[in-house]
């Protein structure tokens, strides 16, 4: 009982954190916490995939593709509000990690792992298929370009919501059959769970999310939607992030959404002589760094300190 009040209070206390920090932000850094907070909406994506169902996937970064070309074209085209597309996004992309899902059912390992890098590969070339819609390889701008104040108050009240839909998912029973699956398919299926039902809806609940994380990825870009931006980069940085986080737990998504986010910033002024890609090194540095030293993300560390706690 204790257990669970601490949780709520910590929730309560990091929601009143991130009501009250952007005014104490300048107008730049509200755009990069608001980064931060739709990496940690993809992050929580990926979690459920991975973490939750053991499902190894690397093209999330075309889900936030689909979902932020979303938000570009119904904008431009249609003038549709820009907080109205994002569950527009999210249906979207989640019939689309349905019907992903269907085929992949008969994929495991590193066969499912390359048949998402494929998916990864292939959806950012669709926009230049088809030019005179999307803009081709110029990209497409929403009808509408927001301030870091707006976006940074849209992308947190969306990654709350996303978190909240994320754990009541995963505490109740989708969330016990989901990690029947990971544990044992074998052990899972004789106690009643339909792997094809659950391993189904794990990619479109994890693809939907990564949709809304695309729309807001395209508005954080102010507004422009663009076929480089969603390349097999982004997938592996989401991947990083959720590898940080921890697998498998929701407690560490912030600290992960910070290091995808805001790593690449700091790395950039590196002081690396004789190298013209200092920022990709330090990068690649802090993440061997960071997996040697904690294993198991973020989650893992805050697991062995509440046991050292109990002990002690």
């Amino acid at each position: 009982m204790k257990r669970g009040l601490a949780g709520y209070v910590a929730v309560a206390a990091c929601a009143v954190f991130f009501a009250l920090l952007p005014f104490t932000l300048s107008d730049y850094h509200r755009g990069i916490a608001a980064q931060v907070a739709l990496y940690l909406i993809a992050i929580l994506g990926l979690n459920v995939l991975v973490g939750y169902t053991g499902q190894i996937s690397i093209g999330h970064s075309a889900f936030m593709a689909i979902g932020g070309y979303t938000t570009a074209l119904m904008s431009h085209y249609h003038h549709t509000n820009l907080v109205a597309t994002l569950p527009l996004a999210f249906a979207i992309t989640f019939v689309c990690g349905v019907l992903l899902g269907l085929p992949a059912l008969r994929l495991s390992g590193v066969y499912l792992a390359l048949a998402t890098f494929a998916l990864a590969v292939s959806v950012p070339q669709l926009p230049l298929k088809f030019s005179k819609f999307t803009g081709g390889s110029a990209g497409i701008s929403a009808n509408r370009i927001v301030g870091n104040t707006w976006l940074y108050e849209v992308a947190w009240s969306a990654a709350a919501v996303a978190f909240v839909f994320t754990w009541l998912l995963l505490r109740g029973r989708i969330g016990r059959a989901f990690r029947a699956v990971r544990d044992s398919e074998v052990a899972a299926t004789s106690s009643g769970v339909t792997l094809a039902i659950y391993k189904t809806l794990a990619f479109g609940v994890s693809a939907a999310l990564a949709g809304v994380a695309g729309s807001l990825f395209v508005l954080a870009t102010n507004g422009f939607a663009q076929p480089n931006e969603f390349s097999v980069t982004l997938s592996l940085k989401i991947l990083i992030g959720a590898a940080v986080a921890g697998l498998g737990s929701l407690w560490g998504v912030v600290i992960g959404a910070a290091f995808i986010a805001l790593l690449p910033t700091i790395s950039a002024s590196a002081p690396l002589i004789g190298s013209t890609h200092g920022q990709d090194v330090v990068f690649g540095a802090f993440v061997i760094l960071v997996m040697l030293l904690l294993p198991n993300g973020v989650a893992g560390l805050l697991l062995r300190l509440s046991r050292l706690r109990a002990r002690a």
